[in-house]
């Protein structure tokens, strides 16, 4: 790798650390081909990435700035997954972590707050942003539908009233 792609890269994990709602820097030693790609499919699912970097490169794209904390993370073979909503790739980590053994999660950031593993743990088990607007839309929209319900209650009993004294006119 020559000195312009590797500042290439520089940039651009640059731009994932101050773009990305979470980053999470985990090793991945002993992982295969299909299993790297499982990971990432499942991080494309929710939204995320994942990226491999050299070490030394992504430390140099910490320098100045707000997760810089993440530089002592950066040792073995690591792995970084990131995304915009600040939950989904700590989400999919955790779950993949879970699922295999030789992926372990180190810690990340989230904004400038570092997160150790179990802050990482304390992100994943938040809702994510599509739960959360989703909750959000069913509390406005509940009222509503209560609203309709009282206004249909009473000309559903008035009906029914009506038809009662119907059927006893006709009875008699």
């Amino acid at each position: 790798m020559d000195r312009a792609q590797k500042e290439k890269v520089v940039e651009e994990l640059g731009q994932i650390f101050e773009s990305s709602g979470v980053v999470v820097v985990a090793h991945y030693a002993g992982l295969t081909v299909t299993e790297m790609q499982d990971l990432r499919g499942r991080m494309r699912d929710a939204g995320g990435s994942v990226r491999v970097a050299k070490n030394r490169l992504a430390k140099i794209a910490l320098q100045d700035k707000p997760n810089a904390s993440l530089a002592d993370l950066l040792t073995g073979m690591t792995v970084l997954a990131y995304s915009e909503d600040p939950v989904a790739a700590a989400k999919v980590a955790e779950a993949y972590a879970k699922d295999n053994k030789k992926f372990e999660i180190l810690g990340g950031a989230m904004g400038e707050t570092a997160l150790d593993r179990a802050g990482v743990k304390a992100v994943s088990d938040m809702p994510s942003r599509e739960e959360l607007i989703a909750s959000i839309v069913g509390c406005i929209g509940a009222p509503a539908a209560n609203i309709a319900g009282a206004i249909g209650a009473p000309a559903s009993n008035i009906a029914s009233i009506l038809s009662t004294i119907e059927e006893k006119a006709e009875a008699a």
